[in-house]
């Protein structure tokens, strides 16, 4: 299930079902399912609660009038010398209908051995020793200090970047929701990750920001983050001026939501109890979005990233300082610059 072998095939198809494509699939991908999700629902429920032949040839008779749908609509186009490979759960009756009828077309079509769980597998073996081949520079900082926009601002210079917030599609904070993107998976998660860092040269440093266990709802992956925290470091140091105006506007789209920010700041109370609580709220209620940030900032995200850095990365305290002079584009850029000098690369 090595990168070599997906490239080896002009396309990789999913007949699983929607629902499992969106869970996770194979990088690269499409979905051509031959049975859909309320299809799949029928087909087990008849297998348990009547028989196995009944179930057998109802889901026969919508396998073969999906693949013919799929055929028609997305296949007929292809040459003679098109090569898919194609895959199901476990490598049975799905993807192996699939492949029958396009050989029997003509096309070299191949099914993976084992199905989406043998990739599955092969993914969580690889992420346990991937990692491992690569330099980290890790990007560090308090809560507003830009971290993210830095990675952009590197990868835009030509860095190898493993932004894992967007893959992740969430910032890290309690207030860290990206809108319109819901977060991933966790297996969907793991795959971005796979695929971003196999895509990695190990001859050049992989900038990647300092994050905690969990992103969001997700995992990171336990050998990354054990390769992050045992690497170089860069510390970004901004006034906290810079950092209320990078905050403003990332929240931006809390400000028209004060139901789902005040949900978001309940979150909190363990930790600060209901009178700080209601204090931000009423910030918010009144509209005060840079005394309700700046509140933020002095009780909670930098007290919480002084007790976790310094223990979980262990050379932060040698770390590279930066400093970030103002929220433009142009201050990244420079900064940017900077870590890319080769003199910088070298040492890292």
């Amino acid at each position: 299930m090595s990168a070599e072998t997906l490239a080896a095939f002009d396309a990789v198809i999913d007949v699983r079902s929607p629902a499992e494509y969106a869970e996770d699939h194979i990088p690269g991908a499409i979905s051509a399912p031959v049975l859909d999700n309320e299809e799949r629902a029928r087909v087990g429920t008849i297998y348990k609660q009547v028989s196995p032949f009944d179930a057998k040839k109802l889901g026969a008779a919508l396998v073969s009038k999906n693949i013919a749908r799929h055929l028609e609509e997305r296949f007929s186009a292809m040459p003679r010398e098109w090569k898919p490979l194609i895959y199901c759960w476990r490598g049975g009756k799905r993807s192996g209908a699939m492949a029958h009828v396009l050989r029997e077309i003509g096309w070299d079509a191949w099914s993976i051995e084992g199905g989406y769980k043998a990739y599955r597998r092969f993914l969580i073996d690889d992420l346990a020793t991937l990692p491992g081949h690569f330099r980290y520079r890790v990007i560090h900082g308090p809560t507003g200090s830009g971290k993210s926009r830095l990675l952009r601002a590197l990868r835009d210079g030509g860095a190898q970047v493993l932004d894992l917030e967007d893959l992740a599609a969430h910032r890290g904070s309690v207030l860290g929701t990206v809108p319109g993107r819901p977060q991933p998976a966790q297996k969907m998660f793991e795959t971005l990750t796979w695929d971003a860092l196999r895509k990695c040269d190990p001859s050049r440093p992989v900038f990647v920001e300092g994050e905690s266990k969990k992103i969001g709802q997700l995992q990171v992956p336990e050998a990354l983050m054990h390769a992050m925290r045992s690497s170089k470091c860069v510390l970004v140091e901004a006034a906290r001026e810079t950092r209320i105006a990078l905050l403003l506007e990332e929240y931006r789209h809390f400000f028209a939501d004060l139901p789902t920010l005040n949900a978001q700041l309940d979150c909190l109370h363990a930790l600060h109890g209901e009178a700080v609580i209601e204090g931000w709220k009423g910030l918010a209620a009144q509209g005060d979005w840079p005394a309700l940030v700046s509140g933020l900032l002095k009780d909670h995200y930098d007290p919480a990233y002084h007790r976790s850095a310094l223990r979980n990365f262990v050379q932060l305290p040698d770390a590279h300082k930066v400093r970030l002079d103002s929220p433009d584009a142009e201050a990244f850029e420079a900064v940017a610059r900077g870590l890319l000098d080769r003199r910088h690369l070298e040492a890292a």
